[in-house]
């Protein structure tokens, strides 16, 4: 055995050459249930902005707006953080063609 071979040195089959971000791959696809955000209901608390892990519900003006489905994993938390319940969530079958 070669101690004097390193990691580094080492060849790696599959070996990544360039690491990926969120922004470059939209991982929204594999939701199972989508957020339906019912506007008029909404009272522009942004909880559920505050409370998103995935920083997809954007606030502009201080108000909410849609929710990035790109990259939402539809994890529920914007539903449950809800004072009003102008969130509720779907299953995603509903939405596909």
């Amino acid at each position: 055995m070669d101690l004097n071979v390193t990691w580094q040195k080492k060849p790696q089959a599959g070996m990544i050459d360039k690491p990926g971000t969120a922004i470059e791959f939209k991982t929204g696809s594999w939701r199972g249930f989508r957020p339906v955000w019912n506007s008029k209901k909404c009272i522009q608390c942004v909880l559920c902005a505050v409370y998103c892990p995935e920083n997809t519900i954007p606030v502009k003006e201080g108000k909410r707006v849609e929710t990035d489905l790109d990259f939402c994993k539809g994890c529920g938390r914007c539903a449950a953080i809800c004072p009003v319940k102008a969130i509720k969530m779907k299953p995603e079958g509903e939405f596909k063609k």
